[in-house]
């Protein structure tokens, strides 16, 4: 930079006197510009010295991405509101925002770049400033921030896959849209510039390049450096606190928006000949929902969005062709359990009216709960058939060993990403420091143990709930619908109490979603990470902490604590001293675990569905119907762009974050609900396009940014399908009754423990029924009911000895020989498959040897290439160095004329 070019700080500890009665109120000083600060570090006390932006009327060309000279691209927009025109309380207030923007833009001209003001046409209040970045200024900033851009076509040979031919039956018509040139990169360098692959310079940074370039520029930076400009700029200093950037303008309201353009609408190509109308293509070609089994653009992607959000729909894209095979599996297991619930011989019991008929329960509350009979279980039984059958013990092994491929083959995809969109170095090249890292703040923010209470209250909430809520349905419910036997067969007090139990579950969770939401950007700010990217994963780590408590606790509760912890019926155990523990129904709590997941995962994706595509679709409707009166108008895309949604600080972090709660619930649960991964499929296959749709068309541009990796997003997943393995195991061992089931057939159905010649399951609900005499209640528990019939006994479930026995109501042999095979069958599927897991991570490398030989090789053909170049400069000016040479001796040793 010349010293022509000055940088304007704003210092707030000087004052103008007439604004200081007036501020009183506050006790905040009034903005005054009373220095001029330039490279040679000198003060001028000059306030005359700032520059402001061009002034133009819009041309009536509504699809024009340029100054209106047509020859300045727009690389930027900023929004503002006219000081003059709007209305707030004090004079004062106007005057000091008026002050920081101007001192801003003059900035940014100071900085190169250029600067031009243009009113709206639907709203004279709405100033729009168009940010135009140089050819020097780009070059500059290119060689700041280490970006590669290309110095030759790639010419390395590929070999087309095998399935090639399959692929391109999906792929998006070439002929639309055209597959990228691939070319040899490096980091840019100005004095270099000779070694580049330019043939135009308006076209040698693309305008996902440029916004990027530009976006750093007009964001935050840090401090005075010799050799380069400002990447980001300040505007004011208070309290020894600099501040600066556009984020904190945006955030006190001095501009209301700043973004990068979109190049066309939507709906049509552009108007001007020389726009490719790439929005247009990518609707067309990827975010309609005709789209739905194409596979995606993802160059295309990356090339309009930046490799941020090119990484996540290439993502998104992998997992849900990985679900195809989980959904397939999982589907044939159901299918299985539904062609052989039919000869599931203990639902049979259960139903049979001379077995399961004869068999009269005990109440499983105190006192308002009555006796009942064991058949009204008969259909939830036959349901859970399905559920709880051999083909659930596959497919939790399956998941297990998926779930790794998954991860190994995703990891080898991710790295050809890297290679193919130049990513391989870029945390270590690239990434600028975080300006909040190196200024002081403070902030007051609530303890994470206070937020983790919450969570906990929250299920204990709902605990308290399904305990209070099935003592009314226990005394209520048979009594009004007694008359209507079809009703009364599904609709029992356990069926009745989980099912509102999820339904008031899911409601908290989504509530308590927005407060954990808050509360972890807070911490997240306050811990002052060094980057972008550290700020991302520590707000990931948080966010998916308190999500995985909040969404999955409910969950684990009634996998693995409900029912377990009962006691029996002469000697209950009680919650909190006066809830009595709740027991799952004959068959266990898998049925009911199978409902929680089927409402949360199907709620869920419902909700976030209305979140995400219905609230912007009908903001951005409404915002359209307000200004129907002035629609005849020709309006400028940037104004059109005005009036679409911001993406948002975090921009794809919550999409991230459902499709990662999703994945959780593919994974953990999957032994419960083997339709889990059919439903995600599902979900996913709309997700890809509703997003698509969404940024496409409701959704200003984001500005493109830098990612090499899904970021904290892996070790997460990896953590989860750690966990899912010893979950699944857990829940086939403890929550489903495969384990009781398979020791009563091995054992306890013949001699010496059973009574039966070969081994069978007849017999198995009466040995799995403990007995208990009604006389052994206690006061406070005993029911208002009278006892019906002759009989003296109930039943319950447990495996304790009978009444009259000298251990009566212990725990009896077949309870000791169940826990033995539960822990041992726990022991030896975790390490069956945590060993599969090992042997597939070991011999799928987390690089192809196929992307390893590319890098290699590109490494040392741009080695060669720049060395090569520099060498023809290094011969070309010692060539001319020779002949100067050369000339001299000629002219010293000629003899001299006469």
């Amino acid at each position: 930079m010349n010293t022509e070019n000055q940088d304007v700080l704003l210092d707030l500890e000087g004052e103008e006197e007439e604004g200081e009665e007036e501020d009183e109120e506050d006790g905040e000083t009034v903005l005054e510009l009373n220095q001029v600060i330039v490279p040679t570090y000198g003060a001028v006390l000059d306030q005359q010295n700032l520059h402001t932006p061009e002034w133009a009327d819009f041309d009536d060309k509504p699809d024009s991405l340029f100054f209106s000279d047509g020859q300045r691209r727009i690389d930027f927009v900023l929004v503002y509101e006219d000081e003059s025109k709007k209305i707030t309380h004090k004079r004062s207030d106007r005057k000091k925002q008026k002050r920081k923007r101007e001192v801003y833009e003059s900035n940014l001209i100071n900085n190169g770049l250029q600067l031009e003001a243009t009113r709206s046409v639907l709203d004279e209040k709405l100033i729009f400033v168009k940010v135009h970045a140089p050819w020097e200024v780009l070059c500059t900033y290119a060689e700041v921030m280490h970006i590669k851009l290309p110095l030759q076509p790639n010419d390395l040979k590929t070999r087309d896959s095998a399935f090639n031919w399959f692929s391109r039956l999906f792929r998006v018509d070439e002929n639309i849209i055209k597959p990228e040139q691939e070319f040899f990169t490096a980091p840019f360098q100005k004095e270099h510039l000779s070694n580049f692959y330019i043939q135009d310079k308006d076209t040698f940074f693309n305008p996902a390049t440029r916004s990027r370039i530009v976006a750093r520029d007009t964001k935050i930076f840090y401090k005075f450096q010799v050799h380069f400009i400002l990447s980001r700029v300040e505007y004011a200093i208070k309290n020894n606190v600099k501040k600066f950037g556009i984020n904190k303008l945006l955030d006190t309201g001095i501009y209301k928006a700043a973004f990068p353009l979109h190049d066309s609408s939507f709906r049509h190509l552009s108007t001007d000949p020389n726009c490719p109308s790439e929005r247009y293509l990518l609707y067309r070609e990827w975010a309609h929902p005709k789209n739905i089994f194409k596979l995606q653009p993802l160059d295309f992607i990356r090339k309009y969005y930046g490799e941020k959000i090119g990484i996540y729909f290439a993502w998104l894209g992998f997992y849900t062709n990985m679900l195809i095979i989980a959904a397939v599996v999982g589907v044939g297991c159901f299918l299985y359990g539904c062609l052989t619930k039919d000869n599931c011989t203990w639902s049979q019991e259960v139903c049979d009216p001379n077995i399961g008929g004869n068999i009269i329960m005990c109440p499983q509350c105190d006192k308002v709960c009555t006796y009942w009979n064991l058949t009204i279980t008969c259909e939830s039984s036959k349901k859970l058939c399905i559920f709880d059958s051999f083909g659930t013990l596959v497919f939790a092994v399956f998941m297990g060993i998926w779930v790794t491929l998954f991860l190994e083959f995703w990891k080898r995809r991710q790295a050809e990403l890297e290679y193919e969109w130049d990513t391989v170095e870029y945390l270590e090249q690239e990434e600028q420091v975080r300006p909040e890292y190196e200024a002081q703040c403070t902030h007051v923010v609530m303890n994470e143990i206070t937020q983790i209470l919450l969570i906990i209250a929250s299920v204990i909430g709902i605990i308290v709930y399904r305990l209070c809520v099935f003592l009314v349905f226990s005394s209520t419910l048979s009594q009004h619908i007694s008359g209507t036997e079809a009703i009364r067969k599904y609709l029992t007090p356990q069926t009745a109490t989980s099912v509102t139990a999820s339904l008031i579950s899911f409601i908290v969770i989504m509530v308590l979603n927005i407060i954990y939401e808050k509360v972890a950007i807070l911490i997240t700010d306050f811990e002052l990470p060094r980057t972008q990217t550290d700020y991302e994963n520590s707000l990931t780590t948080k966010m998916f902490l308190f999500q995985f408590v909040n969404y999955y606790s409910s969950c684990f509760y009634i996998a693995f604590f409900k029912g377990k912890f009962v006691g029996h019926p002469g000697n209950p155990v009680y919650w909190l001293g006066k809830y009595r523990n709740e027991e799952c129904d004959p068959g266990g709590c898998l049925l009911e675990l199978t409902t929680q997941l089927a409402i949360i995962v199907g709620g869920k994706s419902i909700w976030n569905n209305i979140q995400e595509v219905l609230l912007p679709w009908v903001k951005n409707l409404i915002g359209r119907h307000c200004g129907a009166a002035r629609s005849e108008k020709v309006v400028p895309r940037w104004e059109h762009d005005y009036h679409l949604q911001p993406i948002g600080k975090l921009g794809l972090f919550y999409e991230y974050l459902e499709m990662v709660i999703q994945f959780g619930f593919v994974t953990l649960f999957v032994a419960s609900f083997p339709l889990a991964p059919l439903l995600a499929l599902m979900n996913n296959m709309l997700e890809i396009r509703l997003d698509a749709w969404k940024l496409t068309t409701q959704f200003r541009r984001m500005v493109p940014q830098k990612a090499q990796d899904i970021g904290a997003w892996q070790p997460i997943m990896q953590g989860i399908a750690i966990l899912a393995v010893a979950t699944n195991a857990m829940i086939i061992a403890f929550t489903s009754d495969m384990i009781p089931r398979l020791v009563y057939y091995w054992s306890f159905s013949v001699p010496p423990y059973g009574s039966h010649s070969s081994h069978t399951m007849k017999g198995y609900i009466n040995s799995t029924l403990s007995v208990f005499n009604i006389s052994d209640f206690k006061n406070a528990s005993k029911p208002f009911s009278p006892w019906f019939g002759n009989q003296t006994t109930c039943r319950y479930r447990d495996l304790r000895y009978p009444p009259g026995h000298q251990h009566q109501y212990e725990h009896n042999i077949y309870y000791w020989h169940v826990i033995a095979a539960k822990l041992a069958f726990v022991i030896v599927m975790e390490h069956v498959i945590y060993f599969v897991k090992f042997i597939i991570s070991y011999a799928i490398p987390d690089v192809s040897q196929k992307t390893k030989s590319k890098v290699q090789r590109e490494k040392y053909l741009t080695q060669k290439l720049l060395h090569e170049n520099n060498l023809k400069i290094v011969k070309k000016n010692m060539g001319k160095i020779a002949d100067k040479i050369i000339k001299g001796v000629d002219s010293t040793f000629r003899p001299k004329a006469e």
